[in-house]
């Protein structure tokens, strides 16, 4: 019987993601297929019914869901985003994992409904990629060093995919 590959562990072993910080997020559509709209002019130009603004909302949602969570940066594109969270409070919270999987249900749920009520793009199987990219946050420049990364990101984009 042939063995599965194994999937390569993108989380540090002894670190505890519930704790307080910062985390740099990024989350892929499955396939990388372009559901949230294009990128003209430097911007995010959204698809018919906004389904950007869907996943904007549940983003934003997370801070009231969770406790001490603060989303302070984000930039959504045509087939992910980023973000910055900070993670503040008194006692642990919610672990990161938990935080990035309930805003990838929620966002799942309603896009389904809005492709069933033909308001959104169908979909390959599955909304979003299975894991999820972070990076924590160190010191004040990589902070910095990650805003610019977000703050650019569509002009960046822009200048990738401009002959296509």
């Amino acid at each position: 019987m042939n063995e599965l590959p194994k999937r390569k562990q993108i989380r540090l072993t002894d670190y505890d993601y519930s704790q307080n910080g910062y985390y740099f997020i990024t989350v892929c559509t499955h396939n990388r297929q372009n559901l949230f709209g294009e990128i003209v002019g430097a911007t995010l130009c959204g698809r018919p019914n906004n389904p950007d603004k869907m996943v904007e909302k549940w983003l934003l949602e997370l801070e009231t869901k969770f406790c001490g969570v603060k989303i302070c940066e984000y930039v959504i594109m045509p087939n992910h985003l980023h973000f910055i969270i900070s993670k503040t409070g008194d006692h642990a919270g919610s672990p990161l994992r938990d935080v990035v999987g309930w805003f990838k249900t929620m966002t799942t749920n309603e896009y389904i409904v809005n492709v069933k009520n033909n308001r959104f793009l169908p979909f390959d199987k599955k909304i979003w990629q299975r894991n999820y990219y972070e990076h924590i946050i160190r010191d004040e420049n990589d902070y910095i060093e990650k805003a610019q990364y977000i703050l650019n990101n569509p002009l960046k984009w822009e200048l990738e995919h401009r002959d296509e």
